[in-house]
């Protein structure tokens, strides 16, 4: 059945004229011609050409696959989706919408990417990580796809291994300053110009090295879609380090040793509107780390859809993880998470337990002011919390630290700051050397 616009689907047949003096009586009444002035300013922005003055949302395709970093895979997709962008996760895989991602991350995609071959794109970009760079390098038809987008002069962009093993073998990095993963440098081809920026532009094209400069990337990549105003508005809350690759640390206060062994027991809860960046950098740098992590789902199946639509795959069920006892019990932010976290009495009971047996817990974001606080978990601790719920937090004294360690208990700002959360829980639970050697390898420092 055809459809006309709203405006010319109501439009009346004829304009009435205004009444004359002689017949006052006909007018409108008051309440009835306000209703009719909204309706005629709702027609108004709706006509066609005031829709056709919104600028359509760019449109980004980040594909993955079994082995892709999720870290950067995420972070990516969080941070464009941020600034408007319509991203689509397409996996490269065929016939399964979920991918293994590294470090065990399960990740659902929106797509498979034959469904959306024909799709066009503002831009393609390529996370990184092993096999899932070598997988995209392999599907011919994730090849063409980036080729056709090339020669179309269009933004195209790779992090960690993928610059070198997909876009470089491709035959797209000819002649253009690129960099990459520290030990892929090697696997690009001579017609590169290899350098060593944690993010590099050339033309249409930009690359990056790893996990630790994805954030810098991101922010980089939306510069490049909207414009520098539009990479800063989204820059701000995120609470990004102030200078990049520089050393990390902790405001620490009545310390205490963290040492549980070499595989301590971490579960992570996750739920609908957990942040993804958040939750996706503690499980994978703490898995890094050795550690044993359980991400449980508080919905009633394991795939939940977090903050910015990214569909996370949990291990287990939170009843199923109640059954166990953990050395450290770490709540992601996010304020649909946090809420969800603090609404769940057996979450909330178990972490109290923890608490009150002087054993490890943490929280990061909107967790710490929105779940921890109000159910007394703070009680007497120093904490920080997103900047914008410092004023729901009993004791703001330490609150402007990025990491507070009070004892038992870690917390942190927001996404800005999960990286440094996450080795700053690596360094006491292992030490600084183990934490640096990470932070090195994930190209943070």
């Amino acid at each position: 059945m055809a459809t006309r616009p709203l405006a010319s689907a109501l439009r009346l047949s004829k304009t009435p004229r205004a009444p004359s003096s002689s017949s006052g009586s006909h007018l409108a009444p008051p309440h009835l011609a306000r209703r009719l002035q909204t309706l005629a300013r709702a027609l108004a922005s709706s006509s066609p050409q005031a829709m056709a003055s919104a600028p359509a949302p760019k449109k980004v395709l980040v594909p993955v696959a079994n082995g892709t970093e999720p870290m950067e895979a995420v972070i990516t997709i969080d941070v464009l989706r941020r600034a408007g962008a319509d991203v689509a996760v397409a996996s490269v895989e065929p016939g399964s919408a979920t991918v293994a991602a590294a470090w065990g991350v399960k990740l659902a995609a929106d797509a498979l990417l034959a469904d959306i071959a024909d799709a066009e794109f503002d831009l393609i970009s390529l996370p990184g990580g092993m096999p899932g760079s070598s997988t995209f390098r392999d599907c011919k038809l994730l090849e063409n796809m980036v080729k056709k987008h090339v020669e179309k002069g269009k933004l195209y962009a790779a992090i960690c291994a993928a610059p070198a093993m997909a876009l470089g073998t491709w035959g797209l990095l000819h002649g253009l300053k690129a960099t990459c993963y520290p030990s892929f440098m090697d696997k690009l081809p001579s017609e590169v110009h290899a350098v060593e920026s944690r993010v590099q532009i050339d033309g249409k094209c930009v690359t990056s090295r790893g996990p630790g400069t994805a954030m810098e990337y991101s922010v980089v990549l939306v510069e490049q879609l909207y414009g520098k105003e539009k990479a800063e508005e989204v820059a701000g809350p995120m609470v990004m380090r102030p200078q990049h690759g520089a050393e990390f640390s902790m405001k620490e206060l009545n310390s205490t040793s963290w040492n549980v062994g070499e595989t301590p027991k971490i579960l992570v809860p996750i739920a609908n509107g957990t942040e993804e960046m958040e939750a996706t950098m503690i499980i994978d740098i703490l898995r890094r780390a050795k550690a044993n992590v359980l991400v449980a789902s508080l919905e009633d199946k394991l795939e939940v859809v977090a903050s910015r639509k990214v569909k996370m795959v949990a291990d287990v069920l939170l009843d199923d993880a109640l059954t166990q006892q953990y050395d450290l019990i770490l709540l992601p932010g996010g304020l649909g998470g946090a809420e969800a976290y603090a609404k769940s009495d057996k979450l909330m009971g178990l972490i109290k337990k923890q608490a009150e047996a002087n054993k490890l817990y943490g929280a990061i974001c909107a967790s710490p002011a929105i779940a921890l606080e109000p159910h007394g978990l703070l009680k007497g601790k120093k904490a920080t919390s997103f900047p914008g719920m410092w004023t729901k937090l009993a004791d703001q004294s330490e609150c402007k630290n990025r990491v507070v360690v009070d004892g038992n208990l870690i917390t942190s700002q927001g996404p800005g700051t999960s990286m440094e959360f996450s080795l700053a829980i690596v360094e006491k639970l292992f030490g600084r050397e183990r934490a640096l050697e990470l932070a090195k390898t994930m190209v943070f420092v």
